[in-house]
């Protein structure tokens, strides 16, 4: 499986946009290093459909992520297809039993092979 890093700006919708409710968990907090949250990109190229990748989520302030914030994180997406989704200026989708906010790609970071 080929492992993906990008440098990435998110926002995550503010609690008013997402009710809290179990299916809207955006009314939580997201620790660093957080796995709660799956990236939905659409393909640039054709055939451009789309795809949700589960993701690592982490940021340099270990302060904890809530609905309304915007920051700067690192996303590692491990799947063999995500190199095509994820360019420079790439729009995605965050998703956690539904749409909790979204992000634009600002540089990606490393490529690399990871342990099957």
């Amino acid at each position: 499986m080929r492992r993906v890093r990008f440098r990435a700006i998110i926002t995550l919708d503010s609690a008013q946009r997402c009710p809290s409710s179990p299916l809207h968990p955006a009314a939580s907090e997201y620790l660093n290093h957080t796995h709660k949250l799956i990236v939905q990109a659409r393909q640039p190229r054709p055939p451009g459909h789309t795809r949700s990748f589960p993701a690592e989520i982490c940021w340099d302030d270990e302060q904890p992520l809530h609905p309304g914030d915007r920051a700067e994180v690192t996303i590692t997406v491990t799947d063999d297809e995500a190199d095509g989704f994820f360019e420079a200026g790439q729009r995605f989708t965050l998703w956690s039993g539904g749409d909790v906010g979204h992000g634009v790609v600002s540089r990606r970071v490393l490529f690399e092979h990871a342990p099957c």
